[in-house]
């Protein structure tokens, strides 16, 4: 028992995002030595993403229903919901500047027998999201319905607000309960990128970045150009100070385990724990960083609206600036759609082609190449989308600090584990 209350100490001594590092380095190795299939390596991969899949909802809830029902808020979340926005919105109008710029052609191939169910509207897409907050929260907590799970958290944490201290209190101590199971998971992260980067790697190979490379490049620019220029020019618009020691440390703690997990709803704990180190309101950010999952989809519009521009481009149909315009807004909205899974966003390009009169046998053609490449474009989006919930999260909070006189240096840790 010693010996391994010693290993576990050596192990938590060093940095998670050293080991993290150290895992995709051991990743990388294998997936390029070793052959395909081994079930082991990839098993870890498979263990930690259904690991942070199945303790994310639970935890979401009981969070924000402990959190409501204890609350003092601080009137952040308005500030949130406009960074939120603004930020998918600029992310569709670079996209689509950009591909203007450097327009790309695409070989295109019969779309695979899998790719189904896209939405035939804009409306589709609202009414699917009005569907999910009215969804029974047993069905919303199993099939991780976040919308609905919020829903009805919401609800129900307004109305235990009258509840005796000691309902509070219990509620608070299960919340801190699946927080730390949460953090357990977390610590595992190295063994779990081991397994997703060997498969990605044994799978697809280097190749990947030569039969779509401009393609690729395109989509990689605009989502640096959104984590490196436009979202620290909102944080700066905010707090009025330096802001890319936030950017860059969400970008380390939150987007690096994203850009492996391939999936928002997946990170939320991570999240969640960066909000926590941070030193942020449990108020606040237990329904932001969930809410984000669902609608702060800045990448997502960067890949519907640069696959729609290539696949207009290809068909040799002129973009005029009011259909640009309307491809900006059409994105945008058509992202806050996207599910917070991997691929969430290529099902949604082809209501974004129909702008343009591109039939829907050819859009479907685009989705496929977005699942060959999905590999690198899944991955870059996910890491912006999610590090960004964690960075608006904090934004809208330091504002307040700001106006309080409060001193704050931005990324800092300011939690019990102290500052770095």
């Amino acid at each position: 028992m010693e010996v391994l209350k010693k290993i576990g100490g050596m192990w938590n001594s060093v940095s998670l995002i050293k080991r993290i590092l150290i895992g995709l380095v051991i990743g990388i190795v294998l997936g390029l030595t070793l052959p395909q299939g081994i079930e082991p390596v990839a098993l870890m991969g498979s263990i930690f993403i259904s690991a942070l899949k199945a303790v994310a909802p639970v935890l979401v809830f009981f969070l924000v229903i402990g959190s409501l029902a204890n609350a003092k808020g601080d009137g952040s979340m308005k500030t949130i919901l406009v960074l939120y926005l603004c930020s998918t919105l600029t992310a569709a109008i670079v996209a689509v500047v950009v591909s203007l710029i450097f327009p790309t052609a695409l070989s295109l191939t019969p779309a695979p027998d899998s790719v189904q169910g896209a939405p035939g509207g804009i409306g589709e897409v609202l009414q699917s999201l009005f569907m999910k907050i009215v969804s029974n929260p047993v069905e919303a907590l199993a099939s991780a319905n976040y919308i609905g799970i919020l829903a009805w958290a919401v609800v129900l944490g307004i109305a235990l607000r009258a509840a005796k201290d000691t309902t509070k209190s219990v509620l608070s101590s299960v919340s801190e309960a699946v927080a730390k199971v949460v953090r357990w998971v977390i610590s595992l992260a190295p063994f779990g990128i081991i397994g997703i980067v060997y498969s990605s790697v044994a799978e697809y190979g280097p190749e990947i970045f030569i039969e779509y490379g401009q393609l690729v490049l395109v989509l990689v620019a605009c989502m640096l150009i959104i984590a490196l220029v436009t979202n620290p020019l909102l944080v700066f618009l905010m707090i009025r100070k330096n802001p890319y020691p936030l950017v860059l440390r969400c970008l380390k703690d939150s987007g690096l385990t994203a850009f492996f997990t391939r999936s928002s709803a997946a990170n939320i704990p991570v999240n969640m724990e960066l909000c926590r180190k941070l030193g942020l309101n449990k108020d606040t950010y237990s329904v932001s960083i969930p809410l984000g999952a669902t609608i702060n989809m800045a990448g997502a519009a960067v890949t519907i609206a640069v696959m729609s521009m290539a696949a207009v481009y290809t068909l040799g149909i002129t973009v005029d600036p009011v259909s640009a315009i309307l491809l900006c807004v059409l994105a945008a909205v058509s992202a806050c759609g996207a599910s917070g899974v991997p691929g969430g966003s290529l099902l949604l390009i082809p209501l974004a082609c129909s702008l343009f009169g591109v039939s829907n046998d050819i859009a479907m053609q685009v989705v496929s190449v977005g699942l060959i490449i999905g590999v690198i474009q899944d991955s870059c989006e996910t890491a912006i989308n999610s590090s960004s919930d964690a960075l608006f999260t904090a934004t809208a909070e330091y504002r307040i600090w700001k106006r309080g006189g409060k001193e704050f240096t931005p990324g800092s840790y300011v939690s019990d584990e102290g500052t770095s």
